[in-house]
């Protein structure tokens, strides 16, 4: 059965619980006076640090401190049950942005439907209706089909950080950060994320950066969490049906997607490299 009711204390992994200093606030109200002041960002990440492995107390600061204007994105992929889970808990009715590209497995499809009837999440359907998949073929073909990094970026862009963007304007109360489910492990960039950034005018909070696989595996046993129907069949991660595999054995995670070729899409860095 799935556990409804958690405490904070179980939701911390089994951590001290850490209290919001009066520093924390303070280097929030300065951050939201400099957009993207640098040096602010980087303070603020300091004083970050004794909360860095408590994901829970990171997003209740999070939102305390922006006062709920807060959102998360979500690709109901393998592990994101973790974070809608974790969100709910502190905001129950966050707005929670779900990029459909058009692509996607139907068992993802399946999937959300699951999750959004068992965490009643309010959720954001968003697309690119300007582009759809139809239009976006004929005028420059399967994209993805191509080893280019423009034909990436290009296809990054049109069918995932647009609709994004789109499905966050969306959002009555503007909100001022985006929560993200990105974790260091998984790709060179995200080991260098800090948990608080900035990106396309927003900042962005990583409650989990620092979460192991370890640590994923037991919150989803923790609260038996529903599981990805692909996590089955061998998938760590999925995205596009056309970009995603199961994992062979010795096989790097992220060498499944995109053909091995790129480890970011273009949502959490503006310029995926070439592996």
């Amino acid at each position: 059965m799935f556990k409804r009711i958690i405490t904070s204390q179980t939701l911390r992994l089994g951590l001290e619980p850490v209290g919001r200093s009066r520093s924390l606030r303070r280097g929030l109200h300065a951050v939201a006076q400099a957009s993207n002041n640098v040096d602010t960002l980087q303070s603020l990440n300091v004083s970050l640090q004794p909360i860095r492995n408590d994901p829970l107390a990171i997003l209740q600061w999070t939102v305390d401190q922006f006062e709920g204007r807060v959102a998360m994105s979500t690709s109901f992929g393998i592990q994101s049950a973790i974070l809608l889970h974790m969100a709910t808990q502190v905001y129950p009715d966050i707005p929670v942005v779900w990029v459909d590209t058009g692509y996607l497995p139907k068992e993802t499809y399946q999937y959300a439907e699951v999750l959004k009837d068992v965490l009643n999440l309010n959720l954001i359907v968003s697309s690119n209706t300007e582009w759809s998949p139809a239009r976006m073929e004929a005028i420059y073909g399967k994209l993805w089909e191509n080893e280019d990094a423009e034909s990436h970026r290009l296809y990054g862009q049109m069918r995932k950080a647009e609709p994004l963007q789109k499905g966050l304007n969306s959002i009555p109360n503007n909100p001022e950060v985006l929560l993200s489910g990105l974790r260091a492990s998984q790709t060179k960039a995200r080991a260098n994320m800090p948990i608080l950034g900035f990106q396309n005018g927003r900042y962005k909070a990583l409650p989990m950066l620092h979460m192991s696989d370890d640590d994923v595996d037991k919150y989803m046993d923790m609260y038996d969490l529903p599981h990805h129907p692909l996590a089955a069949q061998g998938y760590v991660t999925v995205g596009d049906w056309h970009s995603s595999r199961p994992v062979e054995s010795g096989e790097d995670a992220r060498s499944t997607r995109f053909g091995g070729k790129f480890e970011e899409c273009g949502l959490h860095v503006d310029t995926p490299e070439v592996v």
